[in-house]
């Protein structure tokens, strides 16, 4: 484990020595921490999406290429104690039917469990699957795409997402009825349905060519967003309701020069306010791509126009903190790429940048942020590293620990994990204030029920050191 950078202040301790009680972490400012390096037989360049922590406290990705003998792929794990190694192998069954290039990290369903996909392998080598995997590595199919010519269930699957009624929706870059992509239902038994086709109307007006997982907002619609298509062939934002109604909410390159932005390749995120923030790879005032916002009204605003030098091609999602502000990764720019922060009045603070150094650590970090429990953030590039393969690395930027609720969104009366860190002798458990019966499990998740009266909000949960609260918010759904 390298440290590559660290700033303590001196007023920052100041501050901490004065505080008789608190759950933040004082001893330390900014800092940027190499954890491992990807090898090749432990995995290679690490793509889109982010890490997700486990009910084990531990961390999970996946790569691109690499993997035991192998260059199809990984799941890998990194231990709190910053431990790499890799949990599964793709394409370790004859004729890849296990799957292969996992391009998005697994999520974390409700059981415990991890659910993702791969973009090639299963019927084909160009197919894809959706998986489930267990904490222990043990991969089963739920689903190959393209058993049959022209595959209008879709091909090269990007991403899940686990939706408040437990089951999964997801898209496909390719194939369905238009052979521009599909939106996807998935069932946790394998029942596997097409809510939408996209290019369904002429020219692609509607949208093209999915470039990431969706995510559910607080009014129960789906919303994400494409590559292509749109009046202006610059991708649009979309909604779509569970039954599969369909809508393109905003068009990128709407503006001249496409000011507004173009090309989405990163699933969007909603604050406690309904709004959505997302990131695009081109367009903006200067070309290099944009950081936006759509308001509950619709509103489109541009947040952050990148110029090359505070970052360039923001590939990944934003991260919205336990701080209340955004945090992101570019994968070009000066110095390979940076971490960046920016508020939700849009102001932008680039915090530390990739290959700062002689021997270039770590660069083009296409993988989003995950903000742990601890608080602190993890995440990976795609190069870089003692064999140029990739890292994974923390960072810290000050900000106090937190608990994660899986799912997000349920009914009243659903079971859901609670994760964080310290859990062990807990003594309560609230949803926006109404008290739940819980089980501690572990002393990084704890299990309760969504109690009645129950409403969308914040789960808090007392432990022995005080109380933590839940990011993003719960959502109560009907």
């Amino acid at each position: 484990m390298t440290n590559s950078k660290s700033l303590p202040t001196l007023g920052l301790a100041l501050a901490c020595a004065a505080i008789t009680f608190s759950l933040a972490v004082c001893a330390q400012a900014q800092t940027f921490t190499t954890l491992g390096n990807f090898t090749g037989f432990n995995g290679a360049y690490p793509f889109f999406g982010n890490m997700v922590q486990a009910t084990n406290g531990n961390y999970y990705g996946s790569t691109l290429g690499g993997g035991k003998n192998k260059n199809y792929g990984a799941v890998f794990q990194l231990t709190a104690a910053g431990k790499l190694s890799t949990l599964y192998t793709f394409c370790s069954l004859t004729g890849c039917s296990d799957g292969a290039y996992p391009e998005v990290a697994p999520i974390l369903g409700s059981d415990r469990n991890f659910y993702g996909t791969t973009t090639s392998g299963g019927n084909s080598i160009n197919a894809g699957t959706v998986y489930k995997m267990t904490i222990g590595g043990k991969l089963t199919t739920l689903h190959s795409f393209c058993p049959t010519e022209p595959c209008s269930d879709g091909f090269s699957p990007i991403g899940l997402i686990q939706g408040s009624n437990g089951n999964f929706y997801g898209v496909a870059q390719h194939g369905g009825a238009f052979r521009e992509g599909t939106f996807f239902e998935l069932t946790s038994t394998g029942l596997f349905k097409v809510l939408h086709s996209f290019c369904n109307q002429p020219g692609c007006t509607t949208g093209a060519l999915p470039g990431a997982s969706p995510m559910q907002a607080s009014n129960g619609n789906f919303y994400g967003t494409t590559t292509g298509g749109g009046f202006h062939g610059g991708g649009v934002v979309y909604e779509i309701t569970p039954g599969g109604s369909y809508k393109a909410l905003y068009n990128f390159c709407s503006q001249t020069n496409c000011a507004d932005g173009s090309v989405s390749q990163a699933a969007l995120v909603q604050d406690a306010n309904g709004n959505l923030y997302g990131t695009t790879v081109y367009g903006g005032s200067y070309g290099h791509g944009t950081v936006f916002e759509i308001t509950p009204s619709d509103q489109y605003i541009v947040l952050h126009s990148f110029d090359g030098i505070d970052g360039e091609t923001p590939q990944s999602a934003v991260t919205l903190a336990n701080d209340g502000n955004l945090y992101g990764t570019t994968t070009n720019g000066d110095n390979g790429g940076n971490i960046y922060q920016i508020t939700p009045e849009g102001t932008y603070t680039s915090l530390y940048s990739f290959c700062n150094n002689s021997i270039c650590s770590a660069y083009a970090a296409a993988y989003g942020l995950l903000q742990g429990t601890n608080g602190i953030f993890y995440g990976a590039t795609a190069n870089g590293g003692t064999h140029g393969e990739g890292v994974v690395y923390s960072f810290s930027n000050n900000l106090g620990p937190l608990v994660k609720t899986v799912p997000t969104a349920a009914k009243i009366g659903a079971r859901v994990i609670i994760l964080g860190n310290g859990l062990t002798g807990s003594t309560s458990v609230t949803f926006n204030g109404v008290p739940a019966n819980f089980t501690v499990e572990s002393d990084t998740y704890l299990t309760a029920t969504v109690p009645a009266g129950a409403t969308t909000g914040t789960v808090s949960v007392v432990t022995a050191a005080g109380t933590l609260n839940s990011n993003p918010q719960f959502v109560v759904t009907k």
